[in-house]
């Protein structure tokens, strides 16, 4: 089944090889949101552990909630505020001096909407891709497969249901282009 969910194939999040990656990324995730305020080398530690890269003076404020971390690659420069929750079945890639608020959700997972395979605990997944320079905005849902181009900001609140140009201010549910940025 790990084979399939890296794959980017149905799979059954059951098997005992998945349930062991989710268990690492959990302790490292309690080592990571429980680490002491003032101690930022311990801190970045359990964040390099956990996260698959982490470019130079990116940070990211606790908690932080993850699937397996080891899909993510968050590039140098970038801020990460409370409450983030990076759901990495898929690759998850985050550009240099991207500016992530307070509760943004990135979803990488998804299920089939017919009953009988969503039942039977099928699912998948879709890589997310953050460009250089973005902005997501408080409360920013990003779903699966979807890219962010360069220098878009994106509204507090809004989800992102499909691609997004470079350049844009993007608004709403779902996310739209409503004017260039200058």
């Amino acid at each position: 089944m790990k084979r399939r969910m890296l794959a980017g194939e149905l799979y059954q999040a059951g098997d005992p090889e998945i349930a062991a990656d989710l268990a690492r990324a959990a302790r490292l995730m309690e080592r990571f949101n429980t680490s002491p305020a003032d101690d930022p080398r311990t801190r970045l530690a359990a964040l390099r552990d956990l996260l698959g890269a982490v470019g130079d003076d990116t940070w990211i404020r606790p908690p932080f909630y993850c699937d397996y971390g080891s899909r993510i690659r968050i590039g140098p420069r970038c801020f990460v505020n409370f409450n983030a929750v990076f759901l990495d079945v898929a690759p998850i890639s985050i550009g240099a001096d991207v500016q992530i608020g307070p509760n943004v959700q990135l979803l990488t997972p998804t299920h089939p909407v017919e009953p009988e395979p969503r039942r039977a605990k099928w699912e998948s997944a879709t890589p997310i891709t953050l460009g250089d320079n973005v902005w997501l905005g408080g409360g920013v849902i990003v779903l699966a497969g979807v890219n962010v181009g360069a220098n878009t900001v994106v509204g507090a609140g809004a989800v992102v249901t499909r691609d997004l140009p470079p350049n844009v201010v993007a608004l709403g549910n779902p996310a739209r282009p409503v004017r260039p940025v200058e």
